[in-house]
């Protein structure tokens, strides 16, 4: 195990390390350690153990919430590199875990050092809605692997893995956008429009095939979403740097993330209409 970078760019409180720094980023710690006091005139460093605020799946949390470590007391010694692993657990459902392994190093008598994580159980980053797999269907995992690659920094692997997750479901994302538009009392002609793009096997065709537009409710800033999508897809992986892979792998997800909130907003607001023709209904039968 390689290790951390001697000079650290960034300085963070431990629990800001924890709950944002991604793997193999080497960080500046400046509560890393605690003095605990073990005689009249000696004492021993300990790893912090703050408490920290991670997203938690559970049905009883779905959200931000406080998670506390589990593990006993980690003796710091000399200034060398340790490593570590540290379990946090939920202190709202205490079912979700959250597993560390960490090299780390104190430095000095403040408890300030240095930290690096190499493994991270569930992954590192933000989740992804849920409404964003129901658009994906069949390729969530292909999905969630690029979701890994760019929170890793990884552009050409995420920028990759999206783009064949779009292309792969083009037509089930087509098909759930003529759905919405549908339900927002979009004309024939463009249902029509929609319907065929559906059915070319070329990106770039089915976009052809949609002249009208969208409803203005399915619009991002205006535009297309599946142009928007296009665009990122036709730069491609030949002369582009990493980074600039990575950033247009965050592009082609944030447009699919607000596609889909957008459909599923549409779908929902037709829904709850539904139910309240219905109640209504019901009661003039009530009052007759």
């Amino acid at each position: 195990m390689a290790q951390p970078d001697q000079e650290a760019k960034n300085v963070k409180p431990f629990a800001e390390f924890l709950e944002s720094t991604p793997p193999y980023t080497s960080e500046a710690i400046s509560d890393l350690a605690d003095q605990k006091i073990i005689g009249p005139s000696t004492g021993r460093f300990v790893l912090a153990q703050p408490d920290i605020q991670l997203h938690c799946d559970q049905e009883s949390c779905k959200g931000i919430r406080f998670f506390y470590n589990t593990g006993g007391e980690k003796h710091l010694g000399d200034e060398s590199w340790q490593n570590c692993f540290l379990s946090y657990v939920c202190r709202n459902c205490r079912r979700t875990v959250k597993t560390y392994a960490l090299i780390v190093r104190r430095l000095g008598t403040s408890g300030a050092g240095g930290a690096m994580k190499y493994g991270e159980v569930p992954v590192f980053g933000p989740p992804t809605p849920s409404r964003v797999i129901t658009l994906i269907g069949p390729d969530r995992d292909m999905f969630l692997r690029g979701r890994q690659a760019e929170n890793l920094g990884f552009g050409i692997g995420a920028f990759a893995y999206y783009r064949r997750v779009v292309e792969n479901q083009k037509g089930r994302i087509i098909s759930e956008i003529t759905k919405a538009s549908a339900k927002l009392g979009a004309s024939p002609e463009v249902i029509a429009e929609l319907v065929q793009a559906e059915k070319e096997t070329q990106f770039s065709k089915a976009i052809d095939q949609i002249k009208i537009g969208i409803p203005a409710a399915l619009m991002i800033n205006g535009h297309n979403p599946l142009t928007l999508l296009h665009t990122a897809l036709s730069g491609g992986l030949h002369g582009q740097k990493d980074e600039d892979c990575l950033e247009i792998a965050q592009e082609i997800r944030l447009v699919l993330t607000e596609l889909a909130e957008r459909i599923s907003q549409a779908l929902k607001e037709e829904a709850e209409l539904k139910q309240a023709v219905s109640r209504l209904m019901n009661r003039k039968k009530e009052t007759k």
